[in-house]
């Protein structure tokens, strides 16, 4: 598989415009809650760029190598991971794969205990903007291993 296009040097006014959005919506969210959100995402879309780029920086900020391994399965490793983080993955997973049902009710009441309207809009905006991170990698066939984030 060869890259496509260089999507930030393509079109750098909607590469930094989405820079900025992703980090609008990091500005509230814990790290560690913001990369499971995106390893969850970047699993279910396949993305294998954006999988290793955001285990890779899980673990620089301390990440358990058992954690990660577990994310894909994480109801069936409820006891790794608290209830708070619990009803992100489920959120995430219900806002990535929308088209088969949408968000259900008892998801968003569970994050609804958990977060403010804020905090849930922060949620919602930091999981489609990795599931467009997530589009443009897997579209233009970005390489894992090779970090193509800059300043």
């Amino acid at each position: 598989m060869t890259t496509r296009i260089d999507f930030a040097s393509s079109d750098p006014a909607v590469r930094k415009a989405l820079v900025a959005l992703d980090a609008a919506t990091r500005a509230g969210i814990d790290p560690s809650l913001a990369e499971l959100i995106r390893i969850r995402a970047s699993q279910l879309n396949g993305c294998a760029y954006c999988l290793h780029m955001h285990t890779s920086d899980a673990r620089k900020a301390g990440e358990s190598e058992e954690r990660l391994a577990l994310v894909a399965v994480w109801r069936d490793a409820r006891n790794f991971f608290d209830e708070k983080e619990q009803v992100v993955l489920a959120l995430t997973e219900s806002v990535t794969l929308i088209s088969q049902g949408g968000v259900p009710d008892d998801v968003y009441d569970r994050v609804a205990e958990h977060f403010d309207d804020h905090g849930i809009a922060q949620l919602i905006a930091q999981i489609f903007t990795i599931n467009a991170w997530n589009r443009i990698g897997i579209t233009t066939h970005l390489i894992p291993g090779v970090d193509n984030r800059t300043a």
